[in-house]
């Protein structure tokens, strides 16, 4: 008789590959595999409210060459079985973990797969772990750099049997080396996108790749990413070799100062008990250049000294040997990229959350210019990353929460406001000097030209229902419009919730303006264990680089046009975590912000056409000077974004010291300049720029204080809620409201069962019952959620689906038992009492509970069965026949959905 896969795994495929040089021990960290490895975390999968994780994606043996390098894997299968039926498996798994070789095997025949020819042969062995190496090292052109000469023959001739002078030799390659320990890592190990990530990035440094780009979605962990590449870079003494002895400098390069000190604090484990080689560059102690690792934003790089050198300038151009650009997307460019132009020797290593589009465009032609041309499906060539993993992988593979939309629009942000109708119906209107009124008004104006307390309130006083109804103490992040805004809404959610004692803690406005106060309470905000504050509202401070793992809802109450800005903010709440049991979040959605998903948000990262716009030649140079109105004093710190075109942002940045900024390749034509600062008023105007040439301009801003008498505002005005859809279906981006959500079930149930009767036979059929359920589930329809809705939490699951797709009349589940008893008492009376007992009991589970109570095997467990003897009782009352209790299981079903 053939062996079933356990014992073809035992006694045919084990011993093959410890024949090999594979071990299933780890003692020795190097030439072991990793049986049934799981890689992912399981999907979570939202049914109503309720989270459920799917099963995680595994395979049979994981092959490591050593602790850090998995290099093949094998997909198992029973001896009875073809090799060649888990081959596609295995590619597939190959290629979710990043790897070159793929086996599968039913222990009798061994069939590979090469990710560097995309071919298949079949073996008569497993191949050795040097073998695999040496393919491996060739494939990927490891041996061409001279520089590495002398090491490459050094580790060249390997043995499967462990050698400790071997091993050394592998220690000293950086890709070899193994990650740092989880004991300095508060037990966080990488996972395998991080691994894939690591090996790509090192691969390239070692090759002499000087330019690569790192697209993780946010919550993904790329600051550990980045930690692990220069432990490895470090440790393995690869920088110090390829330096002539001269340790390894590391540059951290980031644009606002929380991402700086999560950086800092995430490298501490480069820090020992006498030595710390990590350096702040923070403009406030005096600069050391005997460090290997720095911690920069570029606005303290870009200060200068009493003698007007730049902070920057201060380091010899060849002084770092690599620089880690977070959010490179935004940092590059402008004033910082003569910071990047200093140390252009040396290795560029940028890193984002967002895929290539045309507001990013120039981050990934910098980035990737030194990657292999691929030509896409539609002809054009397009530069990858080194690595991407999008934020809908991320939530495929359960490493990141799933989301669940709220969608709310008011009547004036559908039909926008009219002023004279809004007059005629008693609405009052406030007009400051020297203001143009509108006729009409629309929701990306609302709270900028235009204030509208009503909408404000309305808005408040829907999310405080919301909030009550899902849990006043989740953690909440609401997006305004500026700082009065926020603080607006602030305000008035602390006087919703003024009944739970928090006074003025419960929510909390949250802007960069509030310099250390804000930065204070952004730090209570992001403590899991602090309950306060529960809202925080901002206007851009938390719209990157916060972590706040326990944030449930993000809360939309401005407009946004900018998909990488969307991307971003709901990022704050993709975060897992398990301290709290977060598996997922909520959108809740006032302003159409949720309409910038689309296929590229949920899908990995991929090349996409430029606009017409940006494929005309970007030559133009723009430069200017922003200054405070009446004094004309420079503004240092202000933030200066322009707009290119609909979806193309460039910035923000900040001016320097001399109030002075620089925006170099730009279209020539005209651009729109969006000028802010702390205090400021925020200021919106256009551009004309010159191909080839650099135009130069002046920017005045002034005092905040005016522009608060500057905006127009609306009182006394009729506002209500016009829309609301909640329900999420697969492929669908747009929520449903319950009608749309209704009609969509009715129509796909009768797609799969045609009739009433067709679907009550299938319901009476426990195998027909859980295909059709499975099928239901597939295409996001939950009998138990819709019942929620509906309000007939009592209705059985079918007569939900029967009532919503063929209009039968709703039967409560209290009416199905009672229709069963006095038409089946022939049935009952066939049995005796005791077991009658146990027959009624379930029917009264089914009552409460629903059939799951009554197909599930461990309802036996609970009373009044636990009273009867568990399971061993109620068979006991059946003549010890467990075969008639199942019988009778079937039969009850069966019974109920008698017409």
């Amino acid at each position: 008789m053939a062996y079933n896969e356990a014992d073809t795994r035992a006694n045919l495929i084990d011993p093959q590959l410890n024949q090999a040089g594979w071990t299933r021990s780890q003692v020795t960290r190097e030439h072991y595999y990793r049986p049934d490895f799981e890689y992912t975390a399981g999907r979570v999968v939202l049914r109503g409210d309720r989270a459920e994780r799917h099963s995680p994606r595994r395979v049979d043996y994981l092959l490591r060459y050593t602790e850090s390098f998995p290099i093949a894997l094998v997909e198992a299968k029973a001896e009875g079985e073809t090799a060649l039926s888990g081959l596609q498996q295995a590619k597939d798994y190959a290629r979710d973990l990043n790897i070159a070789f793929a086996y599968a095997t039913n222990g009798r025949s061994i069939i590979e797969w090469d990710a560097f020819t995309n071919t298949t042969q079949q073996l008569d062995r497993f191949p050795t772990p040097d073998e695999l190496w040496e393919r491996w090292r060739l494939n990927t052109g490891l041996d061409e750099p001279p520089t590495l000469a002398d090491f490459e023959r050094r580790i060249g001739e390997l043995r499967p049997i462990y050698h400790a002078k071997d091993a050394a030799a592998r220690r000293q390659n950086p890709l070899l080396h193994s990650y740092a320990p989880p004991q300095v890592t508060r037990g966080k190990t990488p996972r395998y996108f991080q691994e894939a990530a690591i090996k790509e990035v090192i691969l390239r440094i070692m090759r002499g790749q000087r330019r690569i780009l790192l697209t993780m979605a946010t919550g993904t962990g790329k600051t550990f990413t980045a930690f692990q590449i220069v432990w490895k870079l470090i440790k393995s003494g690869w920088l110090k070799q390829k330096n002539n002895g001269r340790s390894g400098r590391i540059l951290f390069l980031a644009d606002r100062v929380v991402l700086r000190n999560q950086a800092y604090n995430a490298f501490s484990p480069f820090a020992s008990g006498t030595s710390d080689p990590r350096f702040m560059l923070d403009g406030k102690k005096k600069l050391s250049l005997n460090r290997d690792l720095y911690f920069a934003i570029y606005q303290n790089l870009w200060s200068e000294d009493s003698k007007g050198k730049r902070l920057f300038e201060q380091f010899p151009a060849d002084f770092f040997d690599l620089i880690i650009i977070d959010e490179a997307h935004r940092s590059g460019w402008g004033t910082w990229k003569e910071i990047l132009d200093h140390f252009a020797g040396a290795i560029h290593l940028g890193m984002t959350a967002t895929p290539k589009q045309d507001e990013n465009i120039d981050t990934y032609a910098y980035f990737c210019a030194e990657e292999p041309a691929i030509e896409t499906p539609e002809g054009e060539a397009t530069r990858r990353p080194a690595y991407s993993y999008s934020l809908g992988q991320g939530i495929e593979d359960g490493f990141l929460a799933t989301y669940k939309i709220h969608w709310i629009r008011t009547n004036v942000d559908r039909e926008g406001l009219n002023i004279e109708e809004a007059l005629e119906k008693g609405a009052e209107l406030f007009v400051p000097e020297d203001v143009d009124v509108q006729a009409e008004y629309r929701t990306p104006q609302f709270e900028r030209a235009i204030t509208l307390p009503d909408r404000t309130e309305l808005m408040t006083a829907h999310l405080a229902q919301l909030l009550r109804r899902f849990g006043p103490m989740q953690k909440t992040m609401v997006f305004c419009v500026d700082m009065a805004h926020a603080q607006e809404v602030a305000r008035l959610l602390n006087n919703h919730f003024a009944d739970l004692g928090h006074g003025d803690d419960y929510a909390v406005a949250i802007v960069s303006e509030e310099g250390e106060t804000g930065r204070r309470r952004l730090q209570q905000f992001q403590d899991s264990d602090k309950k306060l504050p529960v809202v925080a509202t901002t206007a851009e401070l938390l719209s990157t680089g916060v972590d706040v793992p326990s944030a449930r809802n993000i809360v939309f109450m401005k407009t946004l046009n900018s998909p990488i800005l969307f991307k971003q903010i709901v990022g704050r709440g993709t975060r897992i975590d398990e301290d709290t049991g977060k598996l997922w979040f909520r959108i809740i959605d006032y302003t159409g912000a949720t309409r910038l998903i689309d296929e590229n948000w949920d899908k990995p990262p991929s090349a996409q056409t430029q606009t017409a716009a940006l494929e005309t030649p970007q030559t133009a140079v723009l430069s200017g000077t922003v200054f405070l109105a009446d004094t004309e004093d420079v503004i240092q710190g202000a933030s200066i974004a322009l707009i290119v075109a609909p979806n193309d942002q460039r910035g923000p940045i900040l001016t320097d010291p001399q109030g002075q900024f620089r925006f170099e390749r730009l279209p020539a034509g005209q651009i729109t300049l969006i000028a802010s600062g702390p205090g400021m008023r925020r200021r919106q105007m256009q551009v004309e720029t010159i191909a080839d040439e650099t135009t130069t301009i002046q920017v005045e801003l002034k005092p905040a204080t005016e522009q608060k008498r500057r905006k127009i505002e609306i009182t006394n005005l009729q506002v209500e809620i016009a829309d609301e859809a909640t329900f999420i279906v697969e492929g669908h981006n747009e929520p449903m409201t319950l009608q749309e959500y209704v009609d969509y079930t009715r129509q796909k149930v009768i797609n799969l069962a045609g009739s009433w009767d067709a679907l009550l036979a299938a319901w009476r059929d426990p195998d027909k019952r859980e295909t059709l359920l499975t099928r239901l589930t597939h295409a996001s329809i939950y009998p138990d959620v819709l019942a929620e809705v509906l309000d007939q939490v009592e209705v059985d699951e079918v007569d939900i689906l029967g009532h919503v797709a063929f209009q039968r009349a709703l039967q409560t589940r209290y009416d199905r038992t009672l229709a069963l008893r006095q038409r089946e008492q022939t049935w009952l009376n066939s049995y005796d009492r005791d077991a009658r007992e146990v027959i009624y009991a379930l029917l009264s589970k089914y009552e409460l509970g629903g059939l799951r109570q009554i197909t599930d095997p461990r309802i036996f467990r609970l009373p009044p069965f636990r009273q009867m003897g568990d399971v061993r009782g109620v068979i006991r009352r059946f003549g010890g026949d467990a075969g008639r209790v199942r019988q009778t299981l079937v039969e009850i079903q069966q019974r109920l959905y008698m017409q």
